[in-house]
């Protein structure tokens, strides 16, 4: 039987389906990231790996990682794995999609809403116990119902994202290489460039993965595209907004607001973002759900079964590697 090491304490679903197939599993002990030095240290003994997006995965930890059949990303995304490395060595990759889509979806609608609804301003003045009473001109924010929505990306998460609108009405624009058959239908969505999709937008969410040509996507020059009264929301990886500029483009009226899950250097912000009133501010908890994280822990089990196997994991990254 195999040994499984496991970055950081998931829910117990995942360690089940391991153990269940009667294989040895060693978590990571603290609720931490491992630092680099113990990552590397737990790795000699490893079979496979069931790591986090917080654990860099390149040609140094595969070089420790001598007897690894495969490593399973608990993510969706994977820029924190080398991917060419690992193809190039024939080590499998996999990750997580699919199993989050409705929940990172969901939490992008609660943060558009806590944004044009200026929720967490209004919580706080409640909570302090000085609001005087209602009056017309308190936390007026953004209309949602019959507004145009630009979706950046329309792969799964922000198809989902999309989708949802129709119970508000909204027009539907949405930037990608191809055309999505499913929103052209369903919501008489339009493809469109992003130049357009900027300045026509009242709402811009973000879903596209981090690569070198989407790092700070966004930043000065596309805020000034903008309405002055449209909202981005970002839940797809945060170095695709470069913070500072965002701070600016919040702090001067470049546009009304925003809403953030995820952040350029996580865990930290760049400075002058927690005190602005005009952004909301989670912790990249889009996918915390008791279902979603579960099922998340599952599919990474499960893909670790197979590599273990030496069958193609059920969402791998590299696939080629098993192409015939």
């Amino acid at each position: 039987m195999a040994h499984i090491l496991i970055t950081r304490r998931i829910p117990d679903a995942g360690p089940r389906v391991l153990e269940a197939a009667g294989h040895t599993v060693t978590i990571n002990p603290e609720d931490r990231p491992f630092t680099r030095a113990e990552l590397l240290e737990a790795l000699p003994s490893a079979d496979a790996v069931l790591c986090l997006l917080t654990d860099r995965i390149d040609a140094e930890v595969f070089d420790a990682a001598r007897n690894s059949k495969g490593f399973a990303n608990y993510a969706v995304g994977y820029d924190n794995m080398d991917v060419p490395e690992a193809t190039r060595r024939g080590i499998p990759l996999s990750n997580t999609p699919g199993v989050l889509t409705d929940a990172t979806a969901d939490m992008a609608w609660a943060l558009l809403f806590a944004a044009a609804r200026r929720v967490v301003e209004s919580d706080t003045v409640m909570r302090s116990g000085n609001w005087g009473g209602w009056g017309p001109l308190q936390f007026i924010g953004g209309d949602i119902t019959g507004k145009t929505l630009g979706i950046v990306g329309a792969g799964r998460i922000g198809t989902a994202m999309a989708l949802k609108s129709k119970g508000f009405s909204m027009n539907v624009l949405y930037t990608d290489d191809y055309d999505n058959a499913v929103l052209d239908a369903t919501l008489g969505a339009r493809r469109v460039d992003l130049e357009t999709l900027l300045s026509e937008s009242d709402f811009v969410s973000v879903h596209v993965p981090l690569m070198e040509s989407t790092r700070h996507l966004f930043s000065t020059g596309l805020f000034a595209r903008m309405k002055r009264t449209a909202y981005l929301i970002n839940t797809s990886r945060g170095p695709v907004i470069d913070e500072l500029a965002l701070v600016e483009a919040l702090k001067t009226g470049e546009i009304a607001g925003a809403g953030l899950d995820v952040y350029e250097y996580e865990p930290k912000m760049v400075d002058g973002l927690s005190s602005l009133s005009n952004i909301v501010i989670t912790p990249h908890v889009a996918s915390a759900t008791v279902q979603t994280r579960n099922a998340m822990a599952e599919l990474a089990a499960r893909n670790i079964l197979r590599m273990l196997a030496g069958e193609r994991p059920e969402t791998p990254i590299n696939a080629g590697l098993f192409d015939e």
